[in-house]
């Protein structure tokens, strides 16, 4: 496994602190997030999932927990939009240029507007995806959110 992503590129070239662990992603676990969070060892509310998704039909990237779900219309509020929904998973390759599994919210094709959940975003420090497929970064959200210019708001 490579531990070189555009994720971790861009991460190093902010000068942002992380440690990256690679763990035994499962194709067929039901909610990916949960398989890596007990992969890891790690409670599901520190390790946070990036979701892609369509806010007035533009793409927007969302993090959060991984126990949690995403509320559409408390996201649509936070961006000030009138409607959001989960991107096809096609789409959300497309636009990031990770598989789905992988997807990070850093080093995506194109940046996208980013919201992150309030509860996340207090965390000390988080795992979020690194690039690939069972590939996670340990980093602090506080500057996930700095690095992403990231809005925080209780969307969960």
């Amino acid at each position: 496994m490579s531990r070189s992503t555009p994720a971790t590129k861009a991460l190093d070239k902010a000068g942002m602190a992380y440690a990256l662990e690679a763990y035994d992603y499962d194709p067929s676990a039901e909610r990916v997030g949960l398989q890596a969070a007990e992969a890891l060892g790690a409670p599901p509310r520190e390790v946070l999932k990036t979701l892609m998704v369509l806010v007035d039909g533009k793409p927007a990237c969302v993090v959060l927990a991984s126990d949690r779900e995403v509320s559409m219309k408390r996201l649509a509020v936070a961006l000030g939009a009138r409607s959001a929904e989960m991107m096809k998973p096609a789409d959300a390759e497309r636009v990031t240029g990770y598989r789905v599994g992988g997807v990070s919210p850093f080093g995506q094709k194109k940046a996208v507007p980013t919201v992150v959940d309030a509860d996340a975003a207090a965390l000390a420090e988080a795992f979020v995806n690194a690039g690939q497929r069972g590939l996670q970064a340990r980093l602090r959200p506080s500057d996930l959110v700095k690095l992403l210019g990231a809005t925080v708001a209780p969307i969960s």
